[in-house]
């Protein structure tokens, strides 16, 4: 078992920053990759963008692209999401999962919310125009 509880949601103004942080306890957490989704009111889940077990190799949607920064520290158990210049649309509860690493190689993989086996309970997120 993985337990991941995410942290670091808040209100903010559009153009401001955030930085959620996923931290886990439980089995052994450099043996997995780690996602980051979220969901807006009456909106599918969204894949936003995935780290691998050794922080090596990142992954990230179009629409944070460039925005969105994706780390990890391994001796914390923690992975970060740093997202600038948020915009309203935003606005969202944002999740992060843990897919086994032997499972995903590629985007392709990552962003497919079927192969994560453990997500956290959400941090919202809101951003104010």
């Amino acid at each position: 078992q993985v337990q991941l509880v995410e942290s670091g949601g808040g209100l903010v103004q559009a153009g401001g920053s955030l930085r959620l942080s996923c931290t886990a306890s439980g089995r052994t957490f450099n043996s997995y990759g780690i996602g980051w989704f979220r969901q807006a009111p009456g909106k599918e889940r969204e894949f936003l963008g995935a780290i691998n077990w050794s922080g090596e190799n990142t992954y990230y949607a179009d629409s944070v692209k460039g925005r969105f920064t994706i780390s990890r520290d391994n001796a914390k158990n923690t992975v970060y999401a740093q997202m600038n210049s948020l915009k309203p649309e935003d606005t969202a509860v944002y999740y992060c999962a843990a897919v086994p690493d032997y499972y995903c190689s590629d985007y392709g993989c990552y962003d497919r919310d079927s192969w994560y086996d453990y997500w956290g309970q959400g941090t919202q997120v809101t951003v104010s125009s």
